[in-house]
């Protein structure tokens, strides 16, 4: 109920700090009236409350309290402030039209900031400035031509000369080809290879755009994750659409010979295409371990696709909570109700519930997640609210308990790639194989609604997984903290009493790639490194370097060295034969490899041991000397027997380092190259590999993206100019640690 306003006539005001008296004498002098009293009256709202009022907007404000008095602060901000909107209108239309009517305060001196007063305008500055915000938020280039961003810029400075459409397009461009020389100059800085990704967008016209993403890990151990190139193809759909645009890349940024892997994703492409990528991948790769690291699946899209399955699984469950929640929350009256029943029932939950963004499952996933807390609420609603009768059975909630459980396994798996940074190749093998162990898990359940649900989605998974299991197992396998130990655990939980030989499989994956980049290091396989005192390095013998040294007593005469030679000439040629026979069957499973580094160490032992059973005894006494000569023999015999392990076996017997939170994992090889100078190398190719083809945007994306209208109007340099560009600006891509100068050929 309104209080009723009783007029009366009108006291005299005080100002703010004066004491109010119960009478006001006529005979006494009037105080100095407060400059609030220009905009306020006084009127007395009933028994001793007297109340102010703006004249301007009407609002009353307290004022006199029986012998409280409020003040006059709050009435100056009213004003002083703009907070009353009539004066605040009234304000600015007599500042635009500067009416000789109006009234100002002097001028106050203003002090000039330090450092700006004298700045010179810079017209180029100004247009660099102007380039890079379009690039950064995507406006587009006519907004030069806007009449509001005119007069906006002029209104900031007016000795700006706004640039024309022509003039920020050729300026947009200038600023991507100078990132782009310091990226260049960057990335043939990088010791190792590179790797590359594809994803294919479409645009309204049918032209595909494809977005190259190249990943690497820098001198310094940092792993960099950027856009390479946008290429236009005018027939996404040819069989030869991607192969072209991966050869432009690869002849753009001068990686003929550094590829390293190529991921894609399969439900764009079809067999031609994977064919033809397959090809050019076995020439521009050393088709290290005979094309497995061709990924041709993206784990975002493929978590995806199961979560949307699962979804649609339980279509009609899942619409009737969605239905539910938009109940509730398309009414201001039906949410009070909701919220009133909450606090009623002491609902635990803090969350709140919204209506889900069904081109992101995991939106539905939190709608349904908030939901499940909330079921209590929403099954006493309908008493509450009589038009509600959307309400899930007891039956529907549990199952979307159920799937909410199975969604949730999806949503921690490839939260990984949303984080602010992207993470390494051994993080990815922790969340598939999750994944891999709680699907096969679940297929095998007794309940019949968690094996229906579930059966379909490991179907999927499974091919997955049988695709990527090796190169995900080689990239743990490279975390000093796991080796193969958790290979070996996890493929026993997974695979049961076949473990051994899956285990076996990616022992042999790692020994043969590790061989591979022995034969990387070494030079042409027709010569040899031959020293003077005894060392012989054969090309071909799997990366382990044989050294017999002399003993220091001159045990050994030079027919010793002399028969020494002759043994290890035999070496290269059968390594040569053996090799000859691997050329004639390319294609032979990584699990029957012939040759191993193992074999070519007990090759190289047992010349050893031929050499120096070859050596004549001069001594009828079996002990020389004190009788401890010998054992200085037999500590060199077996530090060189140990000095023949490779590096990788070295790193494989050597003990697990401790789980610690954050651990560096790329810290660890930058400290240990040294250490393992072959085996570091093949860790920095390895651990940078990419098993997403999409950015942390696109992670939870049910639909694929489309170019958009704009962009896909304008010219092909100058749309991969604004993409790209926007990606090394916004990422602080490592271009900006180089220093180049790039003038625009546009």
């Amino acid at each position: 109920m309104e209080t009723a306003i009783i007029p009366v006539t009108p006291i005299t005001p005080t100002d703010n700090n004066d004491l109010v008296s119960s009478e006001v004498q006529s005979n006494k002098r009037r105080r100095k009236k407060s400059i609030v009293w220009d905009h306020f009256t006084v009127e007395t709202v009933g028994d001793g409350c007297i109340r102010a009022c703006c004249n301007q907007c009407k609002k009353s404000f307290a004022y006199i309290t029986g012998s409280k008095l409020a003040g006059t602060s709050h009435l100056k901000r009213h004003i002083a402030l703009g907070i009353c909107p009539v004066s605040r209108q009234r304000n600015q239309q007599a500042s635009d039209t500067k009416t000789a009517n109006a009234t100002y305060e002097p001028r106050k001196r203003q002090r000039a900031t330090p450092g700006f007063a004298n700045i010179p305008f810079n017209q180029e500055r100004c247009n660099h400035e102007i380039a890079k915000m379009i690039i950064m938020h995507e406006y587009p280039l006519h907004i030069v031509e806007h009449p509001g961003f005119i007069d906006f810029a002029r209104t900031l400075q007016p000795q700006f000369n706004m640039v024309s459409f022509n003039t920020i397009q050729g300026d947009c461009v200038a600023m991507y080809l100078n990132e782009k020389q310091r990226l260049l100059n960057f990335i043939n800085e990088i010791p190792g290879r590179i790797s590359l990704t594809l994803d294919l967008r479409i645009s309204n016209q049918a032209v595909g755009y494809v977005f190259i993403t190249g990943q690497f890990i820098d001198m310094e151990w940092n792993l960099h994750r950027c856009l390479l190139n946008v290429v236009m193809v005018p027939s996404p759909d040819s069989d030869c659409a991607l192969q072209q645009a991966v050869v432009s890349c690869l002849s753009d940024w001068q990686l003929e010979n550094r590829l390293f892997t190529l991921g894609f994703d399969q439900s764009f492409s079809n067999v031609n295409i994977n064919q033809n990528l397959r090809a050019l991948f076995s020439v521009r790769n050393p088709y290290m371990l005979h094309g497995q690291f061709l990924i041709g699946n993206c784990f975002a899209r493929i978590i995806s696709l199961l979560a949307q399955e699962a979804l649609w699984s339980v279509g009609e469950t899942v619409k009737k909570i969605r239905d539910s929640v938009k109940f509730v929350k398309t009414s201001d009256t039906h949410e009070e109700t909701f919220f009133g029943l909450k606090e009623q029932l002491k609902v635990p939950s803090m969350k709140d519930i919204f209506i889900d963004d069904q081109t992101k499952w995991n939106t539905t996933y939190d709608m349904l997640a908030a939901s499940c807390e909330l079921k209590q609420v929403f099954l006493c609603l309908e008493t509450s609210i009589p038009d509600y009768n959307l309400a899930p059975s007891m039956d529907d909630w549990k199952q979307i308990e159920i799937l909410c459980t199975y969604l949730k396994l999806f949503f921690d798996a490839v939260s990984i790639l949303t984080g602010p940074t992207y993470p390494n190749a051994s993080a990815f093998y922790h969340e598939v194989s999750k994944v891999q162990l709680e699907l096969t898990h679940a297929a095998m359940s007794n309940d019949p609604f968690i094996s229906n649900l579930t059966k379909p989605l490991k179907e999927k998974f499974d091919r997955y997984w049988s695709d990527c299991f090796l190169v995900l197992a080689i990239a743990v396998v490279m975390d000093p903290r796991f080796k193969m130990k958790l290979v070996e655990f996890s493929f026993s939980r997974i695979y049961g009493d076949d473990a051994g030989m899956w285990i076996k499989i990616v022992d042999d994956g790692i020994h043969e790639l590790y061989l591979e980049y022995i034969a990387q290091a070494l030079p042409p396989p027709e010569t040899f490194v031959e020293e003077r005192n005894g060392s012989i390095i054969p090309e071909q013998n799997g990366g382990v370097i044989l050294k017999t040294e002399p003993p220091e007593d001159g045990y050994l005469h030079e027919e010793g060295y002399l028969q020494e030679e002759q043994t290890h000439e035999a070496a290269p040629q059968e390594v040569s034969h053996h090799e000859v026979a691997h050329q004639e069957d390319p294609h032979h499973d990584v699990a029957h490899r012939e040759v191993s580094d193992q074999e070519v160490v007990s090759q190289g032992v047992t010349h050893q041991e031929e050499a120096s059973q070859e050596v004549p005894s001069q001594d009828p006494l079996i002990s020389i000397g004190d009788g401890l000569s010998d054992f200085e023999v037999y500590i060199s015999e077996i530090s060189g027997s140990h000095q023949m392990k490779s590096e990788l076996d070295q790193y494989l017997e050597e003990s697990l380092l401790p789980r610690v939170q954050d651990f560096d994992i790329l810290g660890w090889w930058k400290l240990n190259r040294t250490k393992y100078p072959t085996l570091s190398r093949m860790a920095s190719d390895i651990l940078s590999m990419p098993f997403s083809t999409v950015g942390p945007d696109s992670v939870f994306d049910t639909e694929r993206k489309k170019m958009d209208n704009y962009l896909s109007s304008l010219r092909p340099v100058t749309l991969e100019a604004l993409i790209c560009a926007k990606d090394w600006l916004q990422y602080g891509g490592p271009s900006q640690s180089c220093e180049a100068n790039v003038k625009m050929e546009f």
